[in-house]
């Protein structure tokens, strides 16, 4: 079995989570633009990110945060300590 890897447009979605407090993986990319639903919904399907937390304000858009797999992927190595606090607001349970 192929071990899957990250697109460029995944890389680069992925990459920002490296510097972001819990991970936390962005809405829009570099140029203001939102970043798509497939790279985000490719990333959660391979194990690099995982949804975090639902945003009351915008219940479309799927807030996630980096996973130690992403991190892996992207050539890092994986966090030994305890994930980040889960932030306020309603947990997302499911993505379809």
């Amino acid at each position: 079995m192929a071990v899957s890897r990250p697109t460029t447009a995944q890389r680069r979605y992925l990459a920002r989570g490296l510097t972001e407090p819990g991970g936390k993986l962005p809405l829009f990319d570099g140029d203001g633009q939102e970043v798509t639903a497939a790279t985000v919904r490719a990333c959660i399907r391979n194990g690099w990110a995982e949804p975090w937390f639902a945003n009351p304000l915008k219940p479309d858009w799927l807030v996630c945060r980096l996973t130690p797999a992403g991190r892996s992927a992207l050539g890092g190595r994986a966090r030994a300590t305890a994930p980040d606090r889960q932030p306020a607001g309603p947990a997302i349970k499911e993505v379809s």
